[in-house]
């Protein structure tokens, strides 16, 4: 049975999530990986605190999350842009591949991401 035509397009898309260790480096952030088609959708979340080994030693630090909204196709530039743009020496890039969405959002998140030649 061939699959329908959404599940093609779901199975493209991908939730990447990222920290950027304060709010204005994460909003600037989310706003040129939308302008440049990189990501469809930012979701900038509230401060939290992060825990982890670095170095040999237990570290705490605040960081802000990003909830990103794009497709395989986009997502080499998008990590390019992250790595780019990110303070950290190892920054937290990961990517959730989405197994379920309203056809009709994930397709525009398609769109959002495509780049056109003009």
């Amino acid at each position: 049975m061939p699959s329908e035509p959404h599940q093609k397009l779901m199975n493209e898309i991908l939730l990447v999530i990222t920290n950027f260790p304060d709010t204005e480096s994460a909003t600037k952030f989310a706003r040129q990986i939308v302008k440049e088609r990189a990501a469809a959708c930012v979701n900038q979340l509230a401060p939290c605190t992060s825990t982890y080994r670095w170095l040999d030693k237990i570290e705490s630090a605040t960081e802000v999350p990003l909830l990103i909204k794009t497709t395989h196709t986009a997502y080499p530039r998008l990590e390019k842009l992250i790595r780019e743009a990110h303070p950290y020496e190892l920054p937290e890039i990961v990517a959730v591949p989405l197994t379920a969405g309203l056809p009709e959002y994930l397709s525009w998140i398609d769109n959002e991401t495509t780049i056109t030649k003009e």
